[in-house]
C-alpha cells in the first residue's frame, strides 16, 4: 500500500474550485501535460544494469511515448556513451509496455521493475526477456538466438555462473537450459508439494495442486510487502539451485472482475487477508542438472515467512526466518549437503516489528558479513564475524556497529571489499534528504560523497568503484550521472527544464505533536494572491509507513499536480505525521495496533498551527486529498473531525480486515489478539462523514481491492450520506 501519486484527474480541478479562486498562470501546468506519456520532463533511462566486470553501466532510453527506444551504456574506462543495442532489435528484444494489453500485468513490471534484459556473468552477452521468451544476445556479433519458444512464459530467468546455462520459472516450476548446442531444457521441479506423501487422498485435486504450488516462483504478497523478486539462485559454483516452494492450497481467492465484456470474466487472486492463512514455504536444493530435492528443516512452525536466502559458498547457504507477529527475525546458516542447520542470530523488537530489506551482505572472505537494525533507536549498520571453516560451529560474533548517530540508514548501497568501504543511504542531517555517505568496516572515516543540495541514491556495481547517482531536488527534476566511488561524476542524462512554468518554492516548517515529537511540513503558497482575501488550503496526506511526503526531492506530477492548484489560487499543504518512516523506531511505532487515531491527530495539530502562523489561510475552506494510505487518511479525516470542507479519496482502505496480513499485522499485530483495532474501521464510522467527498479506484485493483470502496460506499448509503463516486474499469491501485 505505498501508492503516492495521482491519477487521471479531470474531477479534481472542478471539485476543488467551488471555493477557488483562479488567476492566470505564467505558463500553463495542464493535467494532460502533466500526466502525459513522458511528462514535462520526459522519460527517465529504464532498467539500469552494470556489467559484472564494472566497466559498463547500460540503460534503455525511450522517447516520451515509450514506443522508440535504444539500449545504451556508458563505460567507466573510456569516458563514452554509446548504443549497445539498436532500435529496430530492442523493438523485438524489449517491446515497449504499451504492448501488454492487461492492466495488471503492466502494473506487475512496473510496480516491481521486472528487468527486461539482464547481463551474463562473462559480461560478453545479455538475455532479454521480450514478454516471456527469451533472447540470448552476443554483443560482439550484435546478433540474438531464441532460447525458449514455450507457449508459456518463461519468467525470472538468471544465467549460471559460468554463462553457460539459464535457469528460469515457467508454469510454476523451475528449468534450466543451456544457451548454446542442441541439448534443450531441463525440468528441476515437479507440480508437487514437499509434503506430498500427506496428500495422496487428494489426488483428484491434482490440477488445483499445481496451481498452488510454486517453485521458486514469487506469490503476491511476498513481492509486495516484502520486496521478494527472486525465490531461487545458482550455487557459487553452478552444481546446485537454491530455492524456495511456496503452497498457496489453503490461501483464500478474492475475485477480480472484468465487467466490459457480455459475460464477466473472473480472475481469482490468491491473497491472505489480516488473520487468513499465509502461503506454507519451504527452502530446497535441488541440483542444477536435475535430480531429487532436499529439503532443509529451519523451524517446527509452519506459519513464518522466509523473506531472504542464499549463499555463503558452495555447499553453504543462510536464511532469514521472520515470525508471524514480525517482531523477530532468526539468521540460519545451512550446510546444504548434510540439511544441517544453525540458529546463529535472532534480531527481537519486541515494541516494534523488525523491517525486512536487501542489506544483508557476506563479505567474499565468507567470514563476516552486515546486518541492519533498529536495536539502538535508529537504524544502523552492525559487522559480525563467523567461522569460516565451519558455519554452523558458533554463532555469529558482533565485531562493531560500523557507523552511529540520530539518523536512519536507508540501505547499504555498496561494499568496496579492496578497500574496506561501505557506501550507504542515509538521512544524516536531514530526515527529509536523502544522501549517499561511505564508511569503513573498522567504523572510520565517514563521510558525505557529495555536498551537493537535494537528495540523491546510487546504483553501485558489483565491486563498488563506481556507481550511478540519482539526484534531485525539489525544484530540480532528477538528473543522472556515473560517478566514481570517491571521485568525479560524468553526467549521462537529466530532465527537461521546467524552469518556463515558474514552479514556486515550497517554505519548510517545523510543528509539535502533542507530546513535544517535532513534525516537518511544507507549504505552498500563491505568489499572487488578494491580501484582502482569504486563500483556500488543499491537505495532501499520505501519512502511512510506506512514505514520506516532505522531502528535499523531486515530487514527480504529484508536485507539478500541486504548482498547478497554487497557480489556481489554491495553497497547499503537507506534514509528515509520527507513523512515517525514517524517522527512528519511536516515530514510527507510534501508530502500532491502530491506524488513523495517532495520524489524525498530528496533521490536525500540525494545522491548528499553520493557521496561526499563516493567518491568510482560510480556516473555512479546508480540503484534504490522498491515495492508497492517503485515501484511507483522507476519509479517517472525514469521519473523525470536522475540519474539511471536501475530500477526495483514491483507492482507501476502508477497513482493515481486507488488507493482507503482512503488511496489516506487521503494524497492527494479530486480529484475533486486537480484534477492537481491527473493528474499529472506517466502514463502521461512516455514519459519521462531514463534509464533500469524492472516493475514486480501479476495479481491477489487486493491491487494495474494489471490496474496500464498495464497503464504505454501502455504509454511506445506509446511513444517509450523499457522495460522489468515480470508478475506473480495469484499472489497478495506480489507475
Amino acid at each position: 500500500m505505498r501508492r503516492l501519486l495521482p491519477f487521471s484527474l479531470g474531477l479534481f480541478i472542478p471539485f476543488f474550485a467551488l471555493f477557488a479562486q483562479t488567476t492566470a498562470p505564467q505558463k500553463e501546468l495542464t493535467v494532460g501535460a502533466i500526466f502525459a506519456e513522458g511528462g514535462l520532463t520526459g522519460r527517465a533511462p529504464e532498467t539500469i544494469k552494470w556489467s559484472p566486470d564494472g566497466t559498463k553501466v547500460s540503460f534503455v532510453q525511450r522517447d516520451d511515448t515509450g514506443e522508440r527506444g535504444e539500449l545504451w551504456y556508458y563505460d567507466t574506462t573510456t569516458g563514452e556513451k554509446k548504443v549497445l543495442v539498436s532500435e529496430v532489435k530492442l523493438a523485438q528484444l524489449s517491446p515497449p509496455l504499451s504492448k501488454i494489453k492487461d492492466e495488471r500485468q503492466k502494473e506487475r513490471v512496473t510496480r516491481y521493475h521486472v528487468a527486461a534484459y539482464i547481463w551474463s556473468p562473462d559480461s560478453k552477452h545479455l538475455l532479454f526477456d521480450s514478454q516471456g521468451q527469451l533472447w540470448y544476445f552476443d554483443l560482439a556479433t550484435g546478433t540474438g538466438v531464441q532460447i525458449t519458444s514455450s507457449s508459456d512464459p518463461s519468467d525470472d530467468p538468471k544465467f549460471s555462473p559460468d554463462s553457460k546455462r539459464l535457469a528460469y520459472v515457467r508454469k510454476h516450476n523451475l528449468y534450466v537450459h543451456p544457451v548454446s548446442g542442441d541439448q534443450g531444457e531441463i525440468q528441476l521441479t515437479r507440480d508437487e508439494n514437499k509434503d506430498k506423501d500427506k496428500d495422496k487422498k487428494d489426488k483428484d485435486k491434482k490440477d488445483d495442486k499445481e496451481e498452488n504450488i510454486l517453485n521458486g516462483e514469487v506469490d503476491w504478497v511476498y513481492a509486495e510487502e516484502l520486496s521478494v523478486r527472486s525465490n531461487f539462485f545458482w550455487s557459487p559454483e553452478g552444481h546446485d539451485i537454491l530455492y524456495l516452494q511456496m503452497d498457496e492450497t489453503r490461501v483464500p481467492t478474492y475475485p477480480i472482475t472484468d465487467w466490459i465484456p457480455t459475460h464477466p470474466r473472473i480472475d481469482s487472486e490468491k491473497y491472505p487477508k489480516a488473520g487468513d492463512p499465509n502461503p506454507v514455504v519451504h527452502l530446497g536444493v535441488v541440483g542444477s542438472g536435475g535430480g531429487k530435492t532436499r529439503w532443509i528443516k529451519l523451524t517446527d512452525d509452519d506459519d513464518t515467512y522466509l523473506p531472504r536466502f542464499g549463499w555463503i559458498r558452495e555447499g553453504w547457504a543462510w536464511a532469514q526466518v521472520l515470525n508471524r507477529k514480525q517482531d523477530t527475525m532468526d539468521l540460519y546458516f545451512i550446510d546444504t549437503r548434510s540439511g544441517r542447520t544453525r540458529k546463529v542470530l535472532t534480531e527481537s523488537i519486541p515494541d516494534a516489528w523488525v523491517n525486512v530489506g536487501d542489506d544483508f551482505y557476506i563479505t567474499k572472505a565468507g567470514d563476516r558479513f552486515l546486518w541492519t537494525s533498529w536495536r539502538d533507536g535508529h537504524t544502523h549498520i552492525y559487522l559480525y564475524s563467523f567461522s569460516k571453516e565451519d558455519p554452523l560451529s558458533a554463532d555469529a560474533k558482533l565485531d562493531r556497529e560500523v557507523e552511529t548517530g540520530d539518523y536512519e540508514v536507508i540501505e547499504i548501497s555498496g561494499v568496496d571489499e579492496q578497500s574496506g568501504t561501505v557506501f550507504f543511504a542515509a538521512n544524516k542531517g536531514d530526515p527529509r534528504r536523502e544522501q549517499l555517505f561511505s564508511v569503513k568496516l573498522d567504523g572510520s572515516g565517514m563521510q558525505p560523497l557529495s555536498s551537493e543540495e537535494g537528495s540523491a541514491t546510487g546504483d553501485f556495481s558489483d565491486d563498488a568503484k563506481h556507481y550511478v547517482e540519482h539526484r534531485s531536488d525539489r525544484l530540480q527534476p532528477p538528473s543522472l550521472a556515473v560517478c566514481s566511488s570517491g571521485g568525479p561524476c560524468q553526467r549521462v542524462w537529466e530532465s527537461r527544464s521546467v524552469a518556463e512554468f515558474g514552479l514556486i518554492a515550497a517554505k519548510d516548517l517545523e510543528f509539535k505533536a502533542d507530546d513535544g515529537t517535532l513534525l516537518y511540513g511544507s507549504l505552498l503558497l500563491p505568489t499572487n494572491a488578494d491580501a484582502s482575501q482569504k486563500i483556500p488550503l488543499i491537505v495532501y496526506v499520505y501519512g502511512g509507513p510506506a512514505g514520506q511526503t516532505v522531502q528535499k526531492a523531486w515530487g514527480g506530477p504529484t508536485e507539478l499536480f500541486h504548482q498547478m492548484l497554487v497557480k489556481e489560487g489554491f495553497a497547499v499543504f503537507t506534514v509528515d505525521n509520527r507513523g512515517t518512516p525514517n524517522r527512528g523506531k519511536k516515530f514510527s511505532a507510534a501508530i502500532r495496533k491502530q491506524f488513523g487515531g495517532v495520524e489524525l491527530k498530528d496533521q490536525l495539530a500540525a494545522l491548528d498551527q499553520l493557521e496561526v502562523q499563516f493567518p491568510q489561510l482560510d480556516p473555512a475552506r479546508v480540503a484534504i486529498w490522498g491515495w492508497s494510505n492517503g485515501g484511507s487518511m483522507t476519509l479517517f479525516a472525514l469521519t473523525h473531525s470536522g475540519r474539511f470542507k471536501a475530500g477526495i479519496s483514491v483507492a482507501p482502505v476502508t477497513s482493515q480486515r481486507n488488507y493482507d496480513s503482512i503488511y496489516t499485522e506487521r503494524y497492527m499485530g494479530l486480529p484475533k489478539e486486537n480484534a477492537k483495532g481491527y473493528d474499529d474501521s472506517i466502514v463502521s464510522a461512516a455514519g459519521n462523514l462531514r463534509g464533500s467527498l469524492l472516493l475514486a479506484h480501479g476495479t481491477s485493483d489487486d493491491n487494495v481491492h474494489f471490496q474496500n470502496t464498495v464497503q464504505v460506499t454501502d455504509a454511506l448509503i445506509k446511513a444517509g450520506k450523499p457522495f460522489r463516486l468515480m470508478l475506473y474499469p480495469n484499472k489497478t491501485h495506480g489507475i
